[in-house]
């Protein structure tokens, strides 16, 4: 079945201009790239798409790694898109990560892991919806 997923592009690898790699890989994995969008979110743009995470201890850290640089949004679909997406990450620790995923290839920690995806369907419609209207869609 065709699925729509969410991709962030996060601060860390816009600013080390990792980008295109990206985009290439994502193109290369059979993603179908729908909406892109670079911007620089503010606070609250990331408070709000980090919500669920508001009583972690890690929220205003991410929150403030967030809004540190530029991130590129990506609506992406494919066969199987979230847990395709999920396995071309890897593990959110780049040192758990398998060998040739993005985040063991540009991650450089925990935090600093280069890349963000939808973890289920609900998520990803939730997610896609916070950044892109139907309108921007193709």
């Amino acid at each position: 079945m065709i699925e729509r997923t969410l991709g962030i592009i996060k601060p860390d690898a816009t600013a080390r201009n990792l980008t295109g790699a990206i985009i290439q890989r994502i193109e290369d994995e059979g993603f179908r790239v729908v909406g892109m969008r670079q911007m620089l979110l503010s606070q609250n743009q990331a408070e709000g798409f980090y919500a669920e995470h508001r009583e972690r201890p890690f929220f205003n850290d991410l929150v403030s790694f967030m809004t540190s640089g530029p991130v590129v949004l990506l609506a992406m679909e494919r066969e199987d898109a979230i847990t395709h997406w999920r396995s071309t990450m890897g593990a959110t620790n780049p040192s758990d990560a398998p060998s040739g995923s993005i985040r063991n290839q540009y991650g450089e920690s925990i935090e600093r892991n280069s890349v963000h995806g939808s973890d289920s369907p609900t998520s990803a419609t939730r997610e896609v919806g916070y950044f892109f209207s139907c309108f921007d869609l193709v």
